[in-house]
């Protein structure tokens, strides 16, 4: 075998790359949620390869208020582009794989798959900045110098509305994708020059990759606003962050709570099964910018702590903390599994 021949390993990878592709065809490739006290199941917007599909209708509702532009499959050209783009890129693939099999072709590919991720991503933004700031000055609501710009990914308030910009089935192919051909060319070259040997075992690159990219990808609790953010339970305002909890998906989705007591009727409410639950959190009492892990917070409750829905329950980093705050207060030290046994 040359030296610019890819190895067995790498070809069996190029070759899952190029047939996972032409499963992102009939998958939807992003979404953006859209979560309100009015909507309390959430709207959603999602973006196949071919088709806008989701809440198009509602949400095109909720957009005319505001003055921005309806939202219609055949008004973007990227619909009609996009399915043979991937087709191509699940060929080339293909091809790399069986019948090209060097390393400048694998490279090739590569780079033309990230020059498409960058272009395209940007597409994207420009089409939100278009849509988020092209409003109509006639609209029934219109607050002067606000846009509705949602966020190319991650979390962005809007008004009442929170929403989240997060990629779906295909849009996490397609990172796969990228990671699986770059794992390809590093384990080629280093085949190459002999300082690796991989032969028999699953490449070790390729799963920390995806470790990291995970990791990178992950959600932390946000700030809770007085006076802006509503409960995700009783949808009142937030008048007192101190005894704010939050709760996170593993999608990305943020609920926020004011209390301790609205967390656990909502879990109890099974509105987000446990198994799509990434984490849930208390605001620090010490520190209301701060947040602990629901399961590592140590719990005072005293009926002078007065918080918003009454649970009257205040969270601490450590036993220490709390001595130290609570010691002038009526009440006594709580246990989570005394308050909600089916919270894990």
């Amino acid at each position: 075998m040359k030296s610019t021949d890819l190895t067995d390993t790498n070809r069996k990878i190029v070759l899952v790359c190029g047939l996972a592709l032409f499963v992102v065809l009939f998958v939807p490739l992003w979404q953006i949620e859209l979560a309100a006290p009015q909507y309390p199941e959430g709207l959603v917007l999602k973006m196949y390869p071919h088709k806008l599909a989701g809440n198009v209708d509602i949400i095109n509702g909720l957009n005319h208020y505001i003055g921005m532009k309806t939202l219609h499959t055949e008004d973007f050209l990227e619909f009609t582009l996009l399915p043979y783009i991937i087709t191509f890129f699940a060929v080339f693939s293909l091809a790399v794989a069986i019948f090209l099999r060097t390393v400048k072709w694998l490279s090739g590919l590569f780079t033309l798959f990230v020059i498409f991720g960058i272009v395209a991503m940007a597409d994207f933004w420009r089409w939100e900045y278009q849509y988020g700031h092209d409003l109509d000055p006639n609209a029934a609501i219109n607050v002067p110098g606000m846009s509705y710009q949602p966020p190319l990914i991650g979390y962005k308030q809007l008004l009442n509305f929170g929403a989240y910009s997060i990629p779906d089935i295909g849009g996490w192919i397609f990172i796969g994708v990228g990671i699986g051909l770059l794992t390809a060319i590093v384990l080629q070259y280093k085949h190459k020059k002999n300082a690796v040997v991989m032969k028999g075992k699953t490449p070790v690159l390729l799963f920390l990759s995806l470790i990291l990219l995970m990791a990178s990808c992950s959600v932390t609790p946000k700030p809770i606003k007085v006076g802006t953010d509503a409960c995700s339970f009783c949808k009142m305002g937030v008048v007192d962050k101190r005894f704010g909890a939050e709760m996170i998906t593993k999608k990305g989705k943020i609920y926020k709570f004011d209390d301790l007591h609205c967390l656990m009727e909502f879990v109890k409410g099974v509105t987000v099964k446990n198994s799509d639950v990434q984490g849930m959190y208390l605001v620090d009492y010490e520190e209301p910018h701060g947040f602990i892990d629901l399961q590592k917070a140590f719990l005072f409750k005293g009926e002078t702590l007065r918080s918003p829905m009454r649970s009257n329950i205040a969270a601490f980093l450590t036993e220490k903390q709390l001595k130290a705050t609570t010691q002038s207060i009526q009440g006594g030290v709580v246990q989570l599994n005394s308050l909600m046994p089916t919270i894990k």
